[in-house]
């Protein structure tokens, strides 16, 4: 299913957002590569970007608070329905996102500094599921997808955070290491798809709680594009 022109046109215009956040604009989210390989005997695809500094090495200052959390990320745009992730039927960009986080946990799930708490490693590494749609309130132009709370029309995975936007914690192992970061996702938790585009994204996202003039988690700055224009151009290599 394509996507609307207009979300690429934003994600465009993104590239071009470089008004904050440069203390993060650094070999660490130079993106040279992007790549997700389908490994056909054990039903698995991993998703790789390689940098041109060390992957994960940087991770956001903490805010202190929720309000202005910074969010780091490693983002694949995909081509892919929202329906094959877990969603119910939505428009927006579906995007597998591997993050850091340190004033916030939304993994409650998952133990991924496995000292027995599930509230305390928000830093790590992590990937989610999210819908990306338009969102001209910030200066990337780009925002994850929210809904009214409680609306009974929504479906998210059984793995969500428990958050009013199409965003899920699916618990996938993340690993990093030198110049490439990778995430192993089962084939079967995306409806078992392997034919679809993608991209590679470095970006900065923030979390606000009180400007309801914003975003809940809107793109602030992408510090690189794997592919120089956000076309989604790479697609899915067998091994």
């Amino acid at each position: 299913m394509k996507k609307p022109i207009f979300i690429i046109v934003m994600l465009l215009l993104a590239t071009h957002a470089r008004t904050q956040n440069s203390e993060y604009d650094n070999n660490d989210f130079k993106i040279t590569k992007a790549e997700v390989i389908n490994h056909t005997q054990l039903d698995v695809l991993v998703w790789e970007i390689t940098v041109a500094g060390t992957a994960g090495a940087t991770t956001p200052t903490p805010a202190g608070k929720m309000n202005g959390a910074p969010v780091l990320g490693y983002v694949f745009p995909t081509s892919l329905k929202s329906t094959d992730v877990g969603f119910s039927e939505t428009n927006g960009i579906v995007a597998l996102a591997l993050t850091s986080h340190p004033d916030f946990d939304d993994t409650p799930l998952w133990d991924e500094s496995m000292d027995t708490r599930y509230d305390n490693d928000g830093v790590i590494w992590h990937p989610h599921w999210v819908i990306l749609v338009e969102d001209k309130r910030v200066e990337g132009g780009l925002a994850v997808k929210r809904f009214k709370k409680g609306d009974t029309t929504v479906k998210l995975p059984p793995t969500n955070p428990g958050m009013p936007m199409y965003m899920d914690s699916p618990g996938y192992g993340v690993k990093a290491m030198n110049n490439i970061i990778k995430v192993v996702v089962p084939k079967y938790r995306i409806n078992n798809q392997s034919n679809f585009n993608y991209d590679g994204v470095a970006a900065y996202m923030q979390v606000n709680t009180e400007n309801m003039d914003k975003p809940m988690l809107g793109v602030y700055n992408v510090y690189s594009v794997a592919s120089g224009n956000l076309s989604l151009p790479y697609t899915v290599k067998n091994n």
